[in-house]
């Protein structure tokens, strides 16, 4: 029994020594031809096609691996006590190296579908529409393939059916249980469908969420990130848009008319504004040309409120616009009518 054994390490210690070598060298040559492959690509210029190689060198790589592990355990290692092990290593690693190569498909379709809409556009609505599903979709499809992939895995395992036997006699209890666990989550992923097809919300809509500005940044199957004008991100659950109110500016159009508001005295012509204002808006870039507008929305016993409408082809731009109008109607007011600003009346006995 113990020759037997010293010869059953022997010989694992033997096949070990050799499968590394092989393996180091099968490396050499992968990498020699690869080089040559990604060479190739660049002189071809073909952005897609470098970014599929990049997306395959490591899986490949893998694939050939198990190949010759499974190649050698059988010729080499097949009398061994720990063969069956090797098998259901083998089983395991197959499973994994379909799995891999299976998310790395949907990555390279994400990103040949990606590369069709630039979002950067001016009108840029179809875009961020079908990046919106291109995003939720692809969560989803990786989603699916890993949970295949432990399920799958999970069966190989002789303990793992058996106690899938045993839990199929009481599926009703385990059913129940489960679906009150799983309610929260399966609740997300079925609100992140409805948000993709539906799309209340898109990649880079400009939305008012909890009285912050921002633009949505990303769409998971469970969350959204805004991306708050000052950099911070604010976080929220995708049932969020769902459930609770919310402004989106860019929902059918990244058109926007905004609002400036001046307040004055009485004596004050609003005319002057009216008459000024097409200056102030001549060689603006800001101002795409549609509305322009001024009229008094409310008066009190102090003040007048005068309301300047201005229109741009998108919020930024629109907020830039709405600030430089500002400045200037408060300079050309305190150079041309200084003591026509809102005052404070204080009656005297």
């Amino acid at each position: 029994m113990k020759d037997f054994l010293n010869e059953d390490m022997l010989r694992l210690l033997i096949a070990t020594v050799s499968f590394l070598v092989i393996l180091l060298l099968v490396y050499l040559v992968y990498q020699f031809f690869f080089s040559r492959l990604k060479r190739r690509v660049l002189r071809l210029n073909k952005v897609y096609s470098n970014h599929v190689v990049e997306l395959f060198k490591i899986p490949a790589l893998w694939l050939i691996y198990w190949i010759l592990f499974k190649v050698f355990s059988h010729i080499y290692l097949s009398n061994l006590f720990i063969f069956p092990y090797l098998l259901h290593v083998n089983t395991l690693l197959i499973i994994f190296s379909i799995t891999w190569i299976s998310i790395q498909f949907i990555k390279a379709g994400e990103y040949y579908l990606l590369r069709k809409y630039d979002i950067d556009a001016s009108d840029n609505l179809k875009a961020r529409k079908n990046l919106t599903l291109i995003k939720v979709f692809k969560g989803i499809a990786t989603s699916i393939i890993i949970i295949v992939a432990i399920s799958i895995s999970l069966l190989t395992f002789e303990q793992a059916r058996t106690i899938g036997v045993s839990l199929l006699t009481s599926a009703g209890i385990i059913g129940i249980i489960v679906g009150f666990a799983a309610q929260k989550s399966i609740g997300l992923m079925l609100a992140g469908i409805q948000i993709a097809i539906t799309q209340p919300i898109r990649l880079d809509d400009v939305v008012v969420v909890k009285d912050e500005w921002g633009k949505i940044e990303e769409i998971t199957l469970t969350y959204v990130v805004v991306k708050i004008w000052d950099e911070r991100r604010l976080v929220l659950p995708i049932t969020w848009f769902l459930e609770n109110p919310f402004q989106n500016w860019t929902r059918s159009s990244a058109d926007i008319i905004g609002t400036v508001f001046i307040y004055v005295d009485y004596s004050f012509p609003v005319e002057s504004i009216r008459t000024i204002l097409p200056e102030m808006l001549k060689n603006n870039t800001n101002w795409d040309k549609r509305v322009v507008n001024v009229q008094i929305t409310k008066v009190t016993e102090q003040y007048k409120e005068v309301r300047i409408l201005v229109s741009s082809s998108d919020s930024s731009k629109n907020w830039d616009l709405r600030t430089q109008i500002r400045e200037k109607l408060i300079d050309f007011i305190n150079d041309n009518y200084p003591e026509t600003f809102a005052k404070i009346r204080i009656k005297s006995n």
